[in-house]
């Protein structure tokens, strides 16, 4: 699409404050840990798996650090204490953890021994990382991929089984990217479940497992379709951090990674919350994942035309958040939607201008494009019309990843032939217009340029008042998405702790410094 004139200067001194706003949060968060990213690196140290009650052995491992007054240091230096005293891997160490044997905080502590072992099981993950990394870009050199925008569908059965032969129907259909739904209220429990699920409620269980399976399902029909299909789930609630680390182990491709989400939504800790989207999106990063944000929520709450700022605001502040854990611009995909209502006179007009001032704005970003959802009815054949113009507009601009639109939308979870029309509308609305896009022009000074002027400078005045107070106290003023919500309030706070000065992560300046990825040490 031709570009619209935007006042660069503008987009400048929005980036720069959000970089100042990130920056200031930053200094908070590099100074404490919490609970979920203490289990991320139990996990990653090769500790899976459950006790007789159930309970994963990463939560055990972390309630005994914390009970000994341990957590500040890590959980690196905890384990790689113990399985120097006792001569076991971290695994054995955990199993004789759960049965009340040892306590990891009343091992005498011997720390150059501790560090060592720890930084020997770091490599050793670090490598599987890259492993699975360099996989990904052999299947996409190899298979290659659908065109961009690239069509992105969701299946969630409750039954990790059934999504599976759902995903596949997708992929046989078009889909380029299969999202599996989490079950109601999983971003709320403080551990991750173990094993293959197939009870679950409006999704399935995010459990390693379940990524293992799908995965594999999915390298199965795009073998056969010779087309890399895209695999994605969700890094965001009350364990983050740790299913990054199960993705990158098990090769998702894309994680639901946003900073603030869990905050407006979810009602989770603001200060929780921040230090784990840090290491999430460290892990993400190394494991060459693409992170999806959501500031298209901050529509289904507040008016999209009124609002619109908001998002552009929340965008630039999590791509700046972003690059702080290492993420390149090309995995950063940011949220919006097309959300206006649609019997607001010109409000194609309106989403155009949107559409086109993201794509601008963040120009190497796979911008993450959401269908219609607030205004849908249950009229089957306007959801469909409404649908086609989300789809006009996003291949119109460019977009990289597009959420198709559901013509059931508001009744059910779609059915199979629901996604084979969305599929099919999306197909062909993309396949007509794709050339449109170098044949039209936006009229110098016209509506949609005004309208796109108007939302960068209410963003910008948003960032410079948001610098003035700190992030936090922005969220307080409820200044995202009109929800209001304290830095004391919310789940997981308990979870969160100051780090000691010999505080130990060997995960975390590797991963920055993108070592092994590719294969190579670099």
């Amino acid at each position: 699409m031709p570009k619209l004139s935007l006042d660069e200067a503008k987009v400048t001194r929005a980036r720069a404050a959000a970089a100042r706003i990130s920056a200031d949060i930053h200094s908070f968060i590099a100074a404490h840990t919490t609970t979920a990213v203490e289990r991320t690196v139990a996990r990653l140290f090769g500790i899976d798996g459950v006790d007789g009650d159930g309970v994963p052995l990463a939560n055990l491992v972390v309630e005994d650090i914390t009970r000994g007054g341990m957590l500040s240091r890590g959980a690196a230096l905890a384990l790689g204490n113990a399985c120097a005293s006792l001569a076991q891997t971290p695994r054995e160490v955990a199993e004789q953890l759960a049965t009340g044997r040892i306590s990891l905080a009343k091992l005498p502590f011997r720390p150059d021994a501790a560090r060592a072992l720890a930084d020997t099981y770091a490599d050793q993950a670090l490598r599987r990382i890259a492993a699975r990394r360099k996989e990904r870009e052999q299947l996409l050199a190899t298979l290659g991929e659908g065109e961009r925008p690239h069509l992105y569908v969701i299946v969630a059965t409750g039954n990790i089984y059934e999504d599976v032969t759902q995903a596949r129907a997708a992929a046989r259909a078009g889909a380029d990217i299969v999202a599996v739904i989490r079950t109601t209220g999983q971003s709320l429990l403080d551990y991750v479940p173990y094993g293959a699920t197939t009870e679950g409620f409006g999704g399935t269980y995010a459990t390693q497992e379940n990524f293992r399976i799908m995965r594999r399902a999915l390298d199965e029909v795009g073998e056969k379709l010779k087309r890399y299909i895209r695999l994605v789930n969700y890094a965001s609630g009350l364990c983050m951090p740790e299913i990054a680390a199960m993705g990158a182990l098990e090769r998702l491709d894309m994680m639901l990674n946003d900073a603030l989400y869990g905050i407006l939504f979810r009602d989770i800790n603001m200060q929780r919350t921040l230090i784990d989207q840090y290491f999430s999106r460290i892990i993400n990063g190394y494991a060459g994942i693409i992170i999806n944000t959501g500031e298209d929520n901050y529509l289904t709450t507040a008016d999209a035309v009124e609002a619109a700022h908001t998002v552009l605001a929340s965008q630039f502040i999590n791509e700046q958040l972003a690059r702080l854990s290492g993420l390149p611009d090309e995995q950063i995909g940011l949220g919006h939607a097309f959300e206006i209502d649609p019997d607001k006179e010109g409000s194609m007009l309106l989403e155009l201008a949107q559409a086109q001032m993201a794509r601008q704005v963040f120009p190497r970003a796979p911008l993450k494009y959401m269908p219609p959802t607030k205004h849908m009815t249950g009229n089957i054949f306007k959801g469909h019309s409404m649908n086609a113009m989300f789809n006009l507009t996003s291949v119109l601009t460019g977009q990289g990843i597009h959420l198709l639109g559901m013509l059931t939308e508001a009744i059910h979870t779609p059915f199979l032939q629901d996604r084979y029309l969305a599929l099919e509308n999306a197909k062909y609305v993309m396949g007509a217009a794709r050339a449109l896009a170098d044949e039209i022009t936006f009229v110098p000074g016209g509506k949609a340029e005004q309208r796109a002027d108007e939302v960068l400078t209410k963003a910008l005045a948003l960032l410079e008042r948001v610098e003035q107070i700190g992030l936090m106290e922005a969220i307080e003023q409820g200044i995202f998405a009109d929800v209001k919500r304290s830095r004391f309030g919310g789940k997981g706070l308990d979870g969160v702790a100051k780090q000691a000065p010999d505080y130990y992560n060997p995960f975390v300046v590797p991963m920055l410094a993108q070592q092994y990825v590719g294969g190579g040490e670099q």
